[in-house]
């Protein structure tokens, strides 16, 4: 089963060269690692070697698992998106009716995610909680803190 996820141009690029540099740059590292490792003499008796085929096994993995992403990504194009309603790449304007405070931020993919420049994971509850509604519209957002009340005040890209 392939878990198709959706991203913006950039995020797709930034996931290419993080592939390119495992794959050119860290498999090289590990290689010359185990090689140095094996020069060593018994490799039954070398945590060195040892160390270096798990860190090849767990690079291994993450290139693997970056590959599956980036096979089942695609890309959005963000001036075609409905700006009537929350939306993935939706740059949302929400309320907090109990503080009264006011937060912007963009709705990402999860590897995106980055509150401190105002990127919401998609997967997150108050991402849950606004997809898919208009401005003006009043939700309750289940939170680890509890239920907070918001309001969608607006929705651009």
């Amino acid at each position: 089963m392939s878990n198709i996820s959706y991203y913006n141009k950039e995020g797709l690029e930034k996931l290419k060269e993080d592939l390119n540099l495992l794959t050119t740059v860290e498999r090289s590292k590990i290689s010359k690692m185990i090689a140095e490792a094996r020069d060593k003499g018994d490799l039954s008796e070398n945590a060195e070697y040892d160390a270096a085929k798990e860190a090849q096994g767990l690079l291994e993995l993450k290139i693997s698992k970056l590959q599956d992403l980036i096979s089942n990504a695609r890309v959005l194009d963000e001036s075609k998106l409905d700006t009537s309603k929350v939306l993935l790449l939706s740059t949302v304007t929400i309320k907090n009716l109990k503080s009264g405070a006011i937060m912007k931020y963009t709705i990402v993919p999860e590897s995106e995610a980055d509150l401190k420049s105002g990127k919401l994971s998609v997967t997150s509850p108050i991402s849950k909680g606004i997809l898919g509604k208009k401005i003006g519209e009043k939700i309750e957002v289940q939170v680890p803190a509890g239920i907070v009340p918001f309001e969608i005040i607006d929705i651009s890209r």
